[in-house]
């Protein structure tokens, strides 16, 4: 009996934990009975409800709606080409500072300054984060492009927290039980269950982490570029033939410059060869066809 009890119980608890909790109807709960005074009471409840209705007023007139708060997460990326890449870099830098904010990752090309190149990443609060958009790409030199990307997770955040909550209750529920296994077989079952739930538990709580930091705080990437650096315009080839189309295009015009720029190299060579290699060969064939001439043979006269 007691090995069916815990088994109920630890089904009750992995059921609870994969759905959320409900209103439960009891059936033992026995009816209102009606008051003598329902009479006079429907009277007065439409008396109020005509002066109510005189008065402007609903049945929900007194109900409060609460905003829910949005979850969204900025992203940006910026691309501006200044004279002097270190310094700009520096100058952003003080600017999210100022505003709050902070750099997370930093990349630098060791080029000439004419053709340096660095890339950042910033961590802005998003109430100062189109204010930090529109410095960056005014102060820094001029702005090549600018893309921008919101995404709301209101419902996946909520959906964590709730899943959360009752990871944490069943967990909870789990460890309780385990105090009153009696057998081997039952304490392997339950410890097995618990170790699932903390793993459960842990994923839930690194994504809850993660969305919280997404949301706390807006993404910018600001790319700086020298005067002379190239910068490559975003892939936004359309899907399908068309798109093959563009690519095969793109890799006949790099092949075709390829093919000049070996020209280019190689040319100036055979002016220099060419004419060495011409006088060789006609040094050689005037050797093999202008030696002195073999003389014939004279002819016997036939004797009288």
């Amino acid at each position: 009996m007691k090995t069916m009890a815990l088994a109920a119980a630890l089904a009750v608890v992995l059921l609870s934990g994969c759905g959320g909790s409900g209103g439960v109807a009891h059936s033992g709960e026995a009816p209102r009975p009606e008051s003598a005074a329902a009479g006079p009471a429907r009277a007065d409840d439409a008396d109020y409800s005509a002066k109510d209705e005189a008065a402007g007023k609903t049945i929900t007139s007194d109900v409060k709606v609460t905003a829910e708060e949005r979850q969204i997460i900025y992203v940006a990326t910026l691309t501006v080409r200044a004279k002097d890449v270190t310094a700009a870099a520096d100058r952003a830098k003080t600017l999210v500072t100022g505003a709050g904010g902070h750099l997370s990752k930093e990349e630098s090309s060791a080029a000439e300054q004419q053709e340096a190149s660095a890339v950042l990443e910033f961590k802005v609060p998003p109430a100062r984060y189109q204010e930090v958009l529109t410095v960056l790409g005014r102060d820094l030199g001029k702005r090549l492009s600018m893309t921008q990307g919101t995404q709301d997770v209101t419902m996946e955040v909520a959906d964590v927290n709730s899943r959360l909550k009752s990871a944490e209750g069943a967990l909870a529920s789990l460890r309780s039980l385990l105090g009153k296994a009696k057998t081997i077989g039952q304490v392997l079952q339950v410890e097995r269950e618990i170790q699932n739930r903390e793993a459960e538990l842990e994923s839930l709580q690194a994504r809850q982490k993660e969305l919280a930091a997404q949301v706390g705080m807006a993404t910018v990437t600001l790319r700086l570029v020298g005067p002379a650096a190239e910068v490559l315009p975003p892939d936004d080839d359309p899907p399908g033939f068309l798109g093959g189309l563009a690519a095969g295009w793109r890799a006949l015009v790099d092949f075709l410059k390829v093919v000049v720029t070996v020209v280019g190299v190689v040319l100036p060579w055979l002016l220099i060869v060419a004419p060495v290699a011409l006088l060789m060969i006609f040094l050689v064939r005037r050797r093999r066809t202008g030696g002195p001439a073999t003389p014939a043979a004279p002819e016997e006269t036939p004797a009288a």
